[in-house]
């Protein structure tokens, strides 16, 4: 199972590089169109390779795409670790039968030991 991972990633990595490699053509990245920037008096072009473009804007994606998703199952989180930490508290007040205790609820239990625990004569 562990191959076919790998050989799944080597073949999506062949298909990006390919695309990049097809794709190398330099873009014009603007801040706002001319007539904006003519009204305002100042705008930002860069010019980079197309690939570089996709592939900044998939990545802004997947990384605003994980910080939203990491935002929203906030309350799922806080209710799990209230869960584990009342569930925690309910098992450290259950009270563990000591002699004293056992002694009251099962006698026979206790004159069998009491029995063994004798010293021999």
């Amino acid at each position: 199972m562990k191959y076919l991972r790998y050989a799944l990633l080597a073949i999506v990595l062949l298909l990006c590089v390919t695309v990049a490699l097809a794709n190398h053509d330099p873009v014009t990245l603007a801040l706002w169109p001319d007539t904006v920037t003519a009204f305002v008096g100042f705008g930002y072009t860069i010019t980079l390779p197309l690939f570089l473009i996709v592939g900044g804007a998939a990545g802004l994606g997947l990384l605003f795409g994980l910080v939203w998703e990491w935002l929203r199952e906030r309350g799922q989180r806080v209710e799990g670790k209230k869960a584990v930490r009342e569930l925690e508290k309910a098992r450290s007040d259950q009270v563990v039968p000591s002699a004293a205790g056992a002694a009251k609820t099962n006698p026979q239990r206790d004159q069998v030991l009491a029995i063994l625990d004798e010293p021999t004569q």
